[in-house]
Formats: structure tokens, sequence, C-alpha cells
């Protein structure tokens, strides 16, 4: 493909320009890999960074996108050859270097994985980096002794991309899941994910206590701030609480009373610079352990022109599950 779009943001007085435009592989940035994309997706970081709502984005101009999946075209890097079917989450992909909201990029051959066989592009990118991230967050689990027997886990924001994906991992592992929302209308959607139970996020958005009662043998959380300080209080001894997200803030106001008390465990899950082992350990997961099924029911087909309109109804919370982007 010699000419190709792609969306294009310039820096802005009031946030980022964004605007559809022809490139030519020239245009693109250094690295030893052309794919062409057939699909991406819209996370929560890629609706921050489309709205301009955090400083996402690092360098100017960009080509947002944290999330790809497509052929490779070309490669001089040893692993990959034409025609091969790759993924790639994070590895600064939309902040510092063009990412997945193009027709075709070039990246390093590092941050690529191939596709594993038993998914389709479309089915990489309804997991995305969300979903990547909740394979993450149930291996941390794992390795800190947080297994179907010990109890149930609570998922928070159980109805975006992270939880949707987490509560359906969870359930299909055999644990009871806890599902945190603040969508009551989403209730019937996480029963059918697997959810055993569903509680109002309220019940955790508050100021948190040193020690609550103890609910749950272990977390996924998403929020921070509050949430994730009351999580923490509830959690049983000798419990866990994998955290990867910041949607309620950054601040974490609790104490080291769940730690020395309980010795709960509060393991950080980032997804962006993990190294290349644990990706494809997560993704075989992933391939092994998600129901396929509940895939289809979590995620919705849009066009990649439709991620403007959607970025900020992302950050509003007013998106169910994962969208995948279509690439023309």
């Amino acid at each position: 493909m010699q000419r190709f779009n792609a969306l294009v943001a310039n820096k802005g007085e009031k946030g980022p320009d964004l605007a559809w435009k022809e490139l030519g592989q020239g245009d693109l940035m250094d690295g030893d890999v052309v794919v062409r994309v057939s699909h991406s997706t819209v996370n929560y970081k890629d609706a921050l960074a489309v709205t301009g709502k955090s400083p996402i984005i690092r360098r100017w101009p960009m080509i947002p996108g944290i999330d790809l999946a497509g052929t490779v075209t070309s490669s001089s890097y040893p692993e990959f050859k034409p025609g091969d079917e790759v993924v790639l989450n994070g590895w600064e992909a939309g902040v510092s270097h063009f990412g997945g909201y193009a027709q075709v990029a070039r990246v390093k051959g590092d941050w690529l994985v191939k596709k594993p066989a038993g998914f389709s592009a479309a089915e990489t990118m309804a997991i995305g980096t969300a979903g990547y991230t909740a394979m993450l967050c149930v291996l941390a689990l794992e390795r800190h002794g947080v297994l179907p027997g010990s109890g149930p886990v609570v998922v928070t924001g159980a109805a975006g991309g992270v939880g949707s994906v987490a509560v359906a991992l969870l359930a299909k592992l055999g644990y009871r899941v806890i599902a945190s929302t603040g969508r009551a209308s989403e209730t019937a959607y996480l029963k059918g994910l697997g959810a055993a139970e569903v509680i109002d996020r309220a019940e955790l958005a508050g100021p948190a206590k040193a020690l609550g009662k103890e609910r749950w043998a272990g977390g996924i959380d998403v929020a921070g701030s509050n949430t994730l300080a009351n999580v923490l209080s509830m959690t049983n001894y000798g419990g866990a609480v994998a955290a990867c997200g910041l949607a309620q803030g950054l601040d974490l106001p609790t104490s080291v009373v769940p730690f020395i008390l309980r010795g709960v465990t509060l393991a950080g899950v980032d997804s962006v610079m993990a190294p290349k082992p644990v990706r494809i350990e997560a993704w075989n997961r992933l391939a092994r352990d998600l129901d396929r099924g509940k895939l289809e029911a979590l995620a919705e087909t849009r066009p990649i022109g439709d991620v403007i309109a959607l970025a900020p109804q992302v950050l509003a919370g007013k998106v169910r599950g994962r969208i995948v982007l279509e690439l023309p």
C-alpha cells in the first residue's frame, strides 16, 4: 500500500487537533517491521489521548492507538516475515511512536507477538490492552496464591473493558466473582459474563476504614483512590489485590494496616512495558482460558472513523465492554 489513511493528532491550544490524512510509508517512524493494520480498539488510555483529558501524547504530531492487529508486509526482523499475523499492545505506541489508528504501521519487531492461532485479528482487538491487562492481573493473583478455592474475587469497574474480560476470565477459571459497577442496568450483562454477585460501586467509593470486614480473597482494581483503599481494607488475611488503573484517581488514601495486620499484597500490574515472555504467556492463557462466546458478547465492532466520537463516551463510562475498530 503506497498511500494510506491515518488519524493524525497535532498539538492544539485546547487539546489535540485531530484530522484524517493520507500518508505514505516515508511519513512513518523508524522500525524494522511494516504491518498492514486491519483492526484496532479504543482503550481508556486511547480515550484520554484522543480527548486530551490527560497528557498521554508525548510527541507531536502523533498517530494515536495503543493497540493494533494486522499482517506483516515487510520485515528485517528475523522473527517475522511477510504474511505473518501479529498483535501489538502498548510499548509507547500512540504515545511517543505512531500507533494503530492508521492503515499501515512501522514498528519494532520486539514489540510484536504472533497472533494466537485460536483468535481472529478482530478477536485480539476485542481483547486489546484492556483484556490483556485483565489476564496479567489474573496471573498476578495466581502468583500470590489467590486461587478459585481461596474465596471470592472482586472486580471494580466491572462493566468496562478490563473489568468485563476479568469477570469472564475469572468465572471460566472457577472463581466466585463479585462485580462492582456504577451502572445497575448492566447487572444482567455482568451475570451473563459469569459474575455471581453485582454490587454498587458506591459501596467502595467513599473514604476507607483502616480495616473493614473481610469480604474477598483478592481483587482486580481499575479505579485507584478510595475504591482501591476500600478493596484492600476488605481483603481476607493473606489475600492479594492486582491494581492496574486510576479511573477514580491517582491517590491511594490508605494505611499500612491491611498489609501488616492481614498480610495483604498489593500487586501493581503494568501492561505497557511488560517483557515479551510475559506477553506471550498472557496471550497463550487468553487463548486457553477466555470463553470466546463471552468475548463476542462483550465486544462491539465499529468503523475506525467513529473513534473520535467514542473516546468521550469511554471516559464517561457509557461504553460497555470492548469496542473493536475496523480499518477499511
